[in-house]
């Protein structure tokens, strides 16, 4: 089941379901497994619970590397980022954004750059670099596309770029 409804023209946040995704979240409960606590860091994050979900983040980051595989630690580093930019601590997300997309391109690990460089935008976005945000999501629909991604996420990151165009433009005519 998808708890995202769309994204948020003007900050590109997801809108989720809220009722689905607090259910969810009680299901999974405390469970400990690598899987759960990156749901969990998500759907505290999509949900605004900033506080627990850098937590969880910061201990998920630690299992993945005690005890998972370096795509899973990637994806951790990701998630944790992600919740950098929530909290507006955009310099710290964009440098882990930036290394964790390095080191999957280095890996030939696209669907994982992808993940990367869309969150990295994100960051940029939210911190007014329109035109670094307008890169990464031209970059991301590329990977996808070579990914052969469903029309959904191409529409995605296409949206992304264009508002990403229109920021820039907004920010250059003012």
């Amino acid at each position: 089941m998808s708890y995202i409804q769309g994204y948020d023209p003007d900050t590109l946040r997801e809108i989720v379901d809220v009722a689905a995704c607090r259910e969810r979240l009680s299901e999974i409960g405390p469970q400990r497994s690598l899987p759960a606590l990156l749901e969990r860091v998500w759907l505290l994050k999509v949900l605004g619970e900033l506080d627990e979900s850098l937590e969880l983040s910061e201990q998920s980051v630690r299992v993945a590397r005690m005890a998972g595989t370096r795509k899973d630690l990637l994806r951790a580093r990701i998630l944790h980022a992600s919740v950098l930019t929530e909290r507006r601590a955009h310099a710290a997300a964009e440098f882990e954004l930036s290394t964790c997309a390095e080191e999957a391109e280095g890996q030939e690990w696209p669907g994982i750059t992808a993940f990367a460089l869309q969150h990295r935008g994100r960051t940029r976005f939210d911190a007014g670099d329109f035109a670094g945000a307008r890169s990464d999501f031209k970059r991301v629909l590329f990977l996808r596309q070579e990914l052969g991604a469903d029309e959904t996420q191409l529409e995605v990151a296409m949206s992304m770029v264009e508002a990403a165009e229109r920021r820039r433009a907004h920010s250059l005519a003012s």
